[in-house]
C-alpha cells in the first residue's frame, strides 16, 4: 500500500462518474418541476435545485484529487521489531566451522 495518488486516468473516470450523476439528478428535477401538480413550494425547490446543480457539478468535476494535500510515506520507514534476547556471559553463541579439502583431479586415461 502506497500513499501516492490515483492514477489520473481513474480520478478522471470518477470526476465524470460524478459529474454525469450530478446532472441526472437535475435532470430529474426539471422534469418534476413541470410534472408535479398541484403548484406549490415543492415546484420552487425542484426548480432551484435544477438552477443550482450545474453549477455544484461543474466545480466539483473541476476539483480533482490534487485539490486536496497527499503525503507522501518514505518507503524507508520501517515498523520497529521487538528486542532480541542478548545470550547471557555463560552461554555461548554455536560456532559452525567448516573444513575444505582440496580434491584433486582424475588423472587422464590412456
Amino acid at each position: 500500500m502506497t500513499s501516492l495518488p490515483r492514477a489520473p486516468r481513474d480520478e478522471a473516470r470518477n470526476r465524470v462518474r460524478h459529474y454525469v450523476i450530478t446532472m441526472s439528478i437535475r435532470m430529474i428535477c426539471f422534469v418534476l418541476m413541470f410534472v408535479v401538480q398541484p403548484m406549490g413550494w415543492w415546484t420552487w425547490a425542484f426548480g432551484i435545485a435544477a438552477a443550482v446543480l450545474p453549477y455544484i457539478a461543474v466545480v466539483f468535476a473541476n476539483a480533482g484529487d490534487d485539490s486536496v494535500p497527499t503525503g507522501v510515506e518514505s518507503p524507508r520507514i520501517e515498523i520497529e521489531a521487538p528486542a532480541e534476547e542478548r545470550p547471557s556471559a555463560s552461554q555461548e553463541p554455536p560456532v559452525i566451522t567448516i573444513s575444505e579439502t582440496v580434491a584433486h583431479p582424475a588423472e587422464p586415461r590412456s
